[in-house]
């Protein structure tokens, strides 16, 4: 399922901040990012970045339900319409707008030498 975003956040910080880790293939090396629904490795929510800008992030979420059957493939039993997808789909959104609303109340900081200088 593809995510449309409108945040300023990065990638890392909204989906870190969302509970999802860092993954690296150890394959192919590509990042993606991942939560897990249970204590074990499977089920779990799992992210790829397609795009990110300044304008927003282009996610593409789906559920991996269990490591792919054979040796050297790739394709696994993944959910990418489901309800729980859905849901998914549904919190994260509502938390990086969550995200957003709280930043733009939030007074910009300003850094030691500015507060020193009285810029």
């Amino acid at each position: 399922m593809k995510l449309n975003l409108k945040t300023t956040s990065s990638a890392y910080n909204l989906l870190r901040q969302a509970g999802y880790s860092i993954f690296r293939d150890p394959n192919t090396q590509e990042t993606s990012y991942t939560r897990r629904l249970a204590s074990g490795f499977y089920p779990r929510f799992h992210i790829y970045v397609n795009q990110e800008d300044p304008q927003g992030l282009i996610l593409n979420l789906h559920l991996d339900q269990k490591k792919a059957s054979y040796e050297g493939q790739k394709a696994h039993s993944g959910e990418y319409d489901s309800d729980l997808v859905k849901q998914e789909a549904e919190r994260i959104q509502t938390f990086a707008n969550h995200q957003e609303q709280k930043s733009e109340a939030e007074p910009k900081k300003k850094g030691f030498w500015s507060r020193l200088f009285k810029k």
